[in-house]
Parts: structure tokens; sequence; C-alpha cells
């Protein structure tokens, strides 16, 4: 049998750091990227006698990321120990939750698969619960195989997470991919994430089972770690599939087991025997009291909800008379679409115009600076203003072009930019007509080739009065002084 026999059953269990300014049980700060173990304290460091004090704001957030994704939310919720010894947990523990999870029996939509059929998949959210983060370990080697020690850094160590585990209802690698994008959409429209996988704030680890084509039994599952992107989960979830079909297929059993993604390999390799619940030792944490989420608290946060990208996505298309693709590439992101709809507060021209100068102009110099929407210094006022400059005939497409770039690093008004350039455009008739006429005096051959019918010669002269007046003529005013004059 090939794994085109057999139904891939996914499940996704993702981690997700919350953006607060200070960590979930102490009041370090959780800044990326300091100086190794210089947001530390005897809370996340895990000293004898200390006692934690949990975060409201990351209880609010985990509140925020559950209404989201659908979910009921707890009235009463409580904290765990989750017992295993890594290097990188000082405690020996995890503060984690179990059997009270703060959300729980949500619901995220995705596309089909279109291998699979058409429509909207619901994938189950089973629960959404709070727990610290561990610290780092630094390896001397390229991985801890080949090392010779290892540093720790804590600085890690006490950021909030929240995991958000999913059902079993995923269907193929391309799903899981979609699910992971549309879970970072959302979480990063509600704020409480940055979800940025290149500083580990987004995680992913997939639990993956075959069973054969029309059985309905769940088949031996193995769980894979280490993916560090959105394609490296769809490709590592696709080659742990087809080795369990060759097992499967040589009569042999697939074995429960935590594997690791090796980019370099392009396979899953061995980690460790899976455990279970009971392998971690669970109870309730004695130094946390349980916590009565009150309704009141729920109702607010829900009041706090951004219109989420689906209903923007349909506003646009709906309202604003967008194409359905700059619609949906625009409200993938938030920032990117905060900043369109600002521009389109102060700027009475058409949306459509907007959305292209966003979709091309600012978003090639935005990736070209490797830089966030937020960092691009031009504001909304002075991009809206730019385009009121383009439809009034005062500077030209091409000079719009430079205007950009150079307001995007300045933060400069554009009307000044072109003013200080001499980059006006000119359109009045009277003007250009003089040059147009002395520009088709000086080309006569163009002109009979333009009267017997090579109207593509057109541009050449019109290329000539662009010369003369340094780029600054209208074109279409040209175009249509030369036509007037040519009696075409």
């Amino acid at each position: 049998m090939a794994l085109e026999d057999y139904e891939i059953v996914i499940g996704l269990e993702v981690h997700a750091e919350l953006k607060t300014e200070s960590k979930i049980f102490c009041g370090c700060s959780t800044r990326f990227g300091d100086r190794p173990n210089s947001h530390v304290c005897p809370v996340c460091l895990g000293m004898p006698g200390v006692l934690p004090v949990l975060n409201k704001k990351a209880l609010e957030y985990a509140i925020l990321a559950g209404l989201a994704l659908n979910c009921e939310i707890a009235e009463w919720t409580r904290f765990d120990r989750k017992q295993y010894f890594y290097p990188d947990l000082p405690k020996a523990y995890q503060i984690s939750q179990l059997d009270y999870p703060i959300c729980y029996r949500g619901f995220v939509e995705i596309p089909v698969d279109e291998r699979l059929g058409t429509g909207v998949r619901r994938v189950g959210i089973t629960r959404v619960h709070l727990e610290e983060e561990a610290g780092k370990s630094v390896h001397s080697g390229t991985s801890l195989l080949d090392s010779t020690y290892s540093l720790e850094d804590y600085n890690r160590s006490g950021i909030p997470l929240i995991e958000i585990v999913t059902e079993p209802d995923l269907r193929s690698p391309v799903e899981a991919r979609r699910f992971l994008e549309t879970l970072k959409l959302l979480l990063e429209y509600t704020g409480v994430s940055d979800c940025k996988m290149e500083e580990g704030s987004l995680r992913c680890d997939a639990n993956v089972s075959l069973r054969p084509k029309g059985e309905t039994g769940f088949g031996v599952r193995c769980e894979i770690k280490n993916m560090n992107s959105f394609k490296a989960v769809e490709t590592a979830i696709q080659r742990e599939a087809e080795r369990q079909a060759e097992l499967l297929d040589a009569g042999q059993a697939v074995v429960p087991e935590t594997r690791g993604w090796d980019e370099t390999l392009g396979s899953t390799v061995f980690m460790r025997s899976k455990e279970s619940s009971s392998d971690y030792r669970y109870f309730p944490d004695p130094d946390l009291v349980p916590i009565v989420v009150e309704r009141d608290l729920v109702e607010r946060l829900r009041g706090l909800l951004p219109e989420m990208p689906q209903q923007r996505r349909r506003r646009y298309v709906e309202e604003l008379r967008i194409p359905e693709y700059d619609a949906v590439l625009i409200s993938g992101s938030r920032p990117l679409a905060d900043y369109f709809e600002s521009v389109l507060a102060v700027y009475d021209g058409p949306a459509k115009v907007v959305a292209n100068w966003i979709m091309g102009e600012f978003l090639r110099l935005i990736n070209q600076r490797k830089i966030e929407i937020r960092e691009a210094k031009i504001s909304p006022e002075r991009f809206a203003a730019l385009l009121k400059l383009i439809d009034k005939g005062q500077i030209s497409a091409s000079a719009a072009k430079e205007v950009l770039e150079e307001a995007f690093d300045t933060g400069e008004d554009p009307n000044d930019i072109v003013e200080r350039r001499a980059l006006k455009q000119i359109s009045d008739q009277d003007e250009l007509a003089a040059i147009v006429d002395k520009v088709i005096e000086a080309n006569p051959r163009a002109v009979e080739d333009i009267r017997s019918g090579n109207h593509k010669a057109i541009g050449f002269v019109v290329g000539q009065v662009m010369r003369e007046t340094r780029g600054q003529a209208n074109p279409k005013v040209v175009n249509q002084l030369i036509r007037e004059r040519l009696g075409l």
C-alpha cells in the first residue's frame, strides 16, 4: 500500500509566548535579545523559599486568545506542577495546567485541502492553557550530540505561554500549515502574541498517525518536534507520514515516540520514547491559589476583541469594492490592514488606488529594508498626501515612486520633497504646447511615420518632450497635444 491508501490524522500542540512586559510569576522583563541571564530573579531561577505571583495581564491575554478561538472560558481554574528534569528548567518542574485549563472546546475553520475535497474544515480546539516557559540551552556544537558543553540562558524562563491543543481533525500536511497560518493571524489580531517564530515565540509540535482509508479508529501516533517554520511543519508531517506508511506496508508496527525534524536529512529522527501525563507526575501547585474567573471580566475582554481577519476581508470586498485577492493580502497582516485603513481615512480617492500602492511600492520597500510596518517613517497622512499629488496631476507615477522612497526613509512631507527636488509635473497646456511644437518641428521623420499610420512613433515624440522638460511634462497632456497638432 502507498501513502495514498492511508488517511493521515494530525493533531497539533502550539505554544505561543504572550506579549506581556513581565514574566508570568515574577516582575522580570520579557524583552528579547538581551545579555544572557540579565532578566532573572530568585523566582524564575527556582530558588528555595520563593513564591510565585500570577501576572494578571497573562491571564487576560489567555482569555482573549480563547475568545478569538471560539472557546468556552472556565469559571474556575488552577495551576499544576509538571515534573521533568532538564537543565533549562531550574525548579525541575514547570507550572502548567492539566485538568482545569483556562479555555476549552473551541474551533478554527480553515479551507479543506483541495486534494481531499472542497469547503471548510472545522478544527476543534481541545484546550488553551497557561504555563511558564523554560530556559534556553546553548550548545557548543551544532547540536547536543556534537557538543562538549552546554550553557543555560534563563532570560526566557518564566515567560508566559499559552499551549493550544487541537483535536485530531487535520487530514493533510497542507491543512496543518493552513491551520497554523490562520492561528498566527488570529493571535496577532488580538495582540496577545507577536508570533515571531524566528525568536521562538510561536512553536508547534505535531502528532501524526495513519489509518487505512475508510476506517474510523486511530492509529499509533508519533510526535514531531523542532519545526521552526510553517514550511518545516508541512514537510516534516509529510515525511513522517511516509515513514509510517513504509513501516505498515512492511508489516512492522509504528512505535509511539517523540521524533525531531532534521532539516538537513529531510526526515524525522528518533529522540525518545513517548511520555504520557503520568510520566510527569502532575499535582496541584500548592503555592498558587485556584482562580475564579468572573463573567464580567470575560465580557469586558470580549468587548476588546478587534474586527477579525475574516470579517475585515469581507468588508473590504463588499464595502470598499476591492478584489478578493487584495482583501486577503491586506487583511493577512493586522499592522498592514491598520495602515491601509489609516491612509483611507484621510484620502478621498478610490480604495483600489490605496490598495495598489500599499501592495506594490510600500510592501516592496518594507521587504527591501527588512523592517516591520510600524518602522516605516512615512505616516498614513503623508502617504495620502502623496496620492493626492498624483490625483491632481502634479507629479508623475514614476516621480511618485521616488518621492515615496524618500518619505518612507525620512518621514518628510511629500510636498516638500517635490518642491525641493523640482519634481512637480507640468500640466499647463499653453506651456507644453510651445514645447510640443518645437519637438514636432525638429523631428519631421517621426511626424511622417505617425501620419503614415505608425502611431507607435508618438511615443518617440512624447519622449523628446519629456527630455526637453527634464521629465516634468504630464505625459497624458503631451500625448493629447501631439494628436491635436497632427490631426489624429
